[in-house]
């Protein structure tokens, strides 16, 4: 299988059908583990867009969030949160339940999340901790774990 279907087919299965369609494939470029030959890492020229996990998932950078946030199926792997948390949120500080106003139902306890303003600027990018059901309900304790803020 051609590496950039591979990679288009994982995000689409990852994220929602379709949602590969707004990455410029003649511009991707892929890095191969050394010890695996997998893929590792995905780029658009210089830029990371993201890394792919042992565990099948794909990590992504606040640049990849940003491409893929374009696409209207992504939605369902975003959270908004109030606008109080935005600056804690952006240096890299983890989303609490409480703080969350609006989540996409995509969103499994370990699945990717996009963080966004309530204006829909993406700030950070992070790991589910709760699933999108228990983010709605819940009032006390982390929702996602962030791995990269837009100020961090």
């Amino acid at each position: 299988m051609d590496p950039i279907e591979k990679i288009t087919m994982t995000l689409d299965y990852l994220f929602g059908r379709g949602v590969s369609r707004v990455l410029p494939t003649s511009q991707l470029r892929f890095q191969l583990s050394k010890r695996t030959g997998k893929i590792r890492f995905v780029m658009i020229g210089r830029k990371l867009v993201g890394t792919f996990r042992p565990d099948g998932g794909f990590a992504l950078t606040l640049f990849g969030a940003n491409l893929l946030s374009k696409h209207p199926r992504f939605k369902k792997n975003s959270v908004v949160v109030a606008q109080e948390a935005v600056p804690f949120v952006s240096e890299g500080r983890s989303v609490f339940a409480k703080h969350v106003t609006w989540c996409g139902s995509a969103i499994r306890p370990g699945s990717e999340v996009v963080v966004q303003t309530p204006r829909g600027r993406v700030i950070a990018v992070g790991k589910a901790v709760l699933s999108a059901k228990m983010m709605k309900r819940f009032k006390v304790g982390p929702a996602i774990k962030i791995r990269q803020g837009s100020k961090s």
